[in-house]
């Protein structure tokens, strides 16, 4: 077995400056999950592309979305036991800043995504991950460790739920982006009751896939979102979801609110990139821009949503999802470049 302190680069930092005493009192608290299935998430397109920061001083191992078996605990953990099936939040705060204990500890900056799993410590793209005990959630035994491999894009959902809600039933919606994200709020939202929704997306095989999941939503392409805006001056929505992290799709998508509509920014953009907005729009229209990052606290919560959603939304095939042994990664990577699918996910 892989003993801790040769896996966890957090512990290999420690032991640098700390005493042998307090290094073997926090490699008490650890566990090691052999990993199940691990997802390939936008954000890890970017950190390959160099294009979103990631641990700078030495190699990493990618994978923050994952799911898997507990193999060993520390001494001290008490929750969890060897064979328990668990899905891991990658994200922590430290616990000790204002952020944190104002109850944001994604805006931590010593924690947050400063230190995510699979970004800043070697993550689930391997056999073994090491995970502090207070970043693991067992699953219950109707959840699937195939489902659960989307606990984290889920729990971030829910975050943005949270900020956007509510959402009264027979608003219009808008999603612009029809990779897993977008996919992803659509089943959420047909879940809640929503029907008026409208799904935009370029690739015309993601959305042939997305009538897979059969729900009843118009789904069409931004040149018929412009078409459609052009015809008919009062085709507005309500809500804007972006999961493209495209910024003209950001764009389009706030000249189609309605007044007092809202924009919900959920597509991670290149650092670099901008949109250009009119002030006196945002004030004639009272609308609202709400950006969303990460999970805060919301991981509990992802895993009633897989629960919930079950089989009739969470279809790897329905969602398009590509399964791939962990050593075809350049097959997934590919196939995710060019949207073939909308999603990777590797089974180990």
């Amino acid at each position: 077995m892989v003993r801790i302190k040769k896996v966890v680069l957090e512990v290999t930092v420690w032991k640098k400056y700390h005493s042998v005493n307090i290094i073997q009192e926090i490699e008490k608290i650890f566990k090691i999950v052999k990993v199940s299935y691990a997802g390939v998430c936008g954000t890890d397109l970017h950190i390959i592309e160099g294009h979103f920061p990631c641990y700078a001083n030495g190699p990493i191992t990618l994978g923050h979305e994952f799911s898997g078996i507990v193999t060993e605990v520390g001494i001290d953990v008490g929750n969890f036991k060897i064979g328990d099936r668990v899905s891991v939040d990658p994200n922590i705060g430290c616990e000790k800043c204002d952020f944190c204990h104002d109850g944001n500890p994604h805006f931590c900056k010593q924690g947050g995504i400063n230190t995510t799993i699979g970004i800043y410590k070697d993550g689930g793209w391997a056999e073994y991950v090491v995970c502090p005990e207070s970043q693991v959630h067992k699953l219950k035994d109707s959840i699937t460790l195939e489902q659960a491999a989307l606990c984290e894009p889920l729990s971030c959902l829910s975050h943005g739920l949270d900020l956007v809600s509510p959402i009264k039933i027979g608003k219009k919606i808008l999603i612009t982006g029809a990779g897993i994200i977008g996919n992803l709020w659509a089943c959420a939202l047909h879940l809640q009751g929503h029907r008026r929704v409208t799904v935009s997306e370029p690739n015309q095989a993601r959305l042939n896939n997305l009538k897979k999941l059969n729900l009843g939503f118009d789904l069409i392409t931004p040149d018929q979102l412009k078409k459609n805006q052009s015809d008919n001056p009062e085709y507005l929505f309500d809500f804007a979801i972006d999961c493209s992290g495209y910024p003209p799709a950001i764009e389009h998508a706030i000249s189609l609110l309605n007044k007092g509509g809202k924009l919900v920014i959920f597509g991670v953009a290149p650092p670099n990139k901008k949109i250009s907005i009119s002030p006196y729009e945002i004030f004639d229209k009272e609308l609202k821009i709400i950006g969303v990052k990460v999970n805060p606290y919301s991981y509990v919560n992802s895993i009633g949503m897989v629960e919930a959603m079950g089989d009739r939304y969470l279809n790897f095939d329905n969602l398009g999802i590509g399964l791939y042994p962990l050593k075809d990664y350049q097959k997934a990577i590919e196939a995710l470049k060019k949207g073939s699918i909308a999603k990777a996910i590797f089974k180990l």
